[in-house]
């Protein structure tokens, strides 16, 4: 059984804003943000282990999400001081991976068998070996939400947890499905 009053109190102490339960039964995985990725926005598409089709299939992202029930759904908001301010973007995104990788780390005492889906790809190596070799770290790399095919926005309003926090902020979501 999931202590989510304590998941809360260590997300917190982590360092993330926001910490929300995740009903897996909740998640879609979309063909159309997959799409997002194959249009290669953000310039990894096909240069990470984390990210399409690196992470595999739609399929086989749907086969690993849909093996548990209930998870967390974690978020830093940062403050910029205009809608350009990309430096603040850029920080508050370390900031949620510094938090990400200590929760991950907690949490993979209780929940050894966890999926972590953070946000962006993964950065645990300076340069990641895809598609020559094979990843360093299996057991501790992470796609993003993205890369599954989740539209972010809506598994937050499934899961009562707000994204928007008003102009001239950032938010950064990952989850946790725990069991």
């Amino acid at each position: 059984m999931i202590d989510y009053k304590e998941l809360e109190v260590i997300g917190k102490q982590t360092g993330f804003t926001h910490i929300a339960p995740l009903d897996c039964s909740t998640i879609q995985l979309l063909p159309e943000v997959r799409q997002m990725c194959a249009n290669n926005t953000c310039h990894m598409y096909g240069k990470n282990w984390s990210c399409p089709p690196g992470c595999g299939t739609l399929e086989e992202c749907e086969a690993r999400v849909r093996q548990y029930t209930h998870g967390i759904l974690v978020q830093t908001v940062g403050n910029l001081e205009d809608s350009m301010d990309v430096e603040t973007m850029m920080e508050t995104e370390a900031e949620h991976k510094k938090h990400f990788f200590a929760l991950e780390e907690q949490l993979r005492a209780k929940y050894p068998t966890m999926l972590p889906i953070g946000a962006g790809c993964c950065t645990r190596c300076k340069e990641c070996t895809y598609p020559d070799n094979p990843c360093r770290f299996p057991d501790k790399t992470f796609a993003s939400m993205e890369a599954y095919g989740m539209l972010v926005t809506q598994v937050c309003q499934d899961n009562n947890l707000t994204y928007y926090y008003g102009p001239c902020t950032i938010t950064y979501t990952s989850c946790f499905l725990l069991e």
